[in-house]
């Protein structure tokens, strides 16, 4: 049964973290305890079987060190208003997309294939569609694994589309290639390097870094100022993925430092657990994680 887990790992997990006594029997599940003991774990199991129904993946690291009530996602109104496509598999996932509806400001920060930028982009999307921002802005640090953008061959345009092509693919995911292209010439979506926002503030709009961990301290706080008037930021990126030089800091970091205390700024870390791509890449991430 997969309420269960394989190997009864998930009812195992659970029979450690609920308060009610919990037995199985076949597909049968048995609680007994107190009224509130019991149901919290009804309503711990429900929540689980309501995910596994809706496809979503729920992890063992979610089970063994997570908010139980955020498996819950049926008053999550801004998970279910997404596209399908791009609706939270994972609570991680739910406790981000609300973070990005409430906070001005929201870090999303944690390993590859957690959904960092694809929902930020889903969520910019939405915002677009119910006019609560005219246009968006997505940008990434166009300095990444060890390469400089005057070594590349090409004009500008050719050296800075492979930098932001994971940010076009999730934008075609969204719309019509037609549609993007409409917008992108429209100033509706703008897809540049870091460097481009400097000088600029930014009203109105639904505002992006991704790969935040290559900007340095000063860039971040470039981009940050930018926010205007009714404007929204993201910024997304891997700590453990820094392709700066030794002897700089990321501004990624320095900026989980300094203000994680701010009201209206919100951080969400995710960890392997989060992870909706092969099976295989949370587990590649486990590893690299212990050296």
């Amino acid at each position: 049964m997969a309420l269960f887990g394989q190997n009864d790992e998930n009812l195992k997990l659970l029979r450690n973290r609920l308060s009610a006594k919990v037995i199985a029997r076949g597909d049968e599940l048995r609680l007994s305890g107190n009224v509130q003991e019991v149901n919290e774990a009804e309503k711990t199991f429900k929540s689980l079987l309501d995910s596994i129904r809706r496809g979503e993946n729920v992890s063992l690291t979610e089970l063994k060190h997570g908010d139980l009530e955020a498996l819950d996602n049926s008053e999550s109104s801004v998970a279910n208003e997404l596209p399908k496509r791009a609706r939270p598999k994972t609570a991680g996932q739910r406790r981000y997309v609300e973070a990005i509806r409430h906070s001005p400001i929201t870090f999303g920060v944690g390993p590859a294939g957690t959904g960092k930028t694809y929902l930020a982009v889903a969520m910019a999307v939405m915002a677009l569609k119910a006019k609560q921002v005219k246009r968006i802005i997505l940008t990434r640090p166009a300095v990444e694994a060890g390469e400089r953008l005057g070594f590349l061959p090409g004009d500008l345009q050719a050296k800075i589309d492979p930098y932001l092509r994971p940010l076009y693919d999730a934008l075609y995911d969204m719309f019509e290639s037609e549609k993007v292209e409409l917008y992108i010439e429209n100033g509706i979506i703008e897809v540049a390097p870091l460097a481009f926002m400097r000088g600029r503030t930014l009203n109105d709009a639904f505002i992006i870094l991704d790969e935040a961990q290559n900007t340095t301290s000063e860039q971040m706080k470039m981009f940050l100022t930018r926010m205007g008037f009714n404007s929204k930021v993201v910024v997304t990126g891997d700590i453990t993925q820094v392709d700066l030089p030794g002897n700089v800091q990321s501004g990624l970091a320095v900026a989980d430092r300094i203000l994680k205390n701010i009201e209206g700024i919100s951080f969400i870390r995710f960890n392997e657990g989060d992870v909706v791509r092969h099976p295989l890449v949370a587990s590649i991430i486990k590893a690299y994680e212990t050296l």
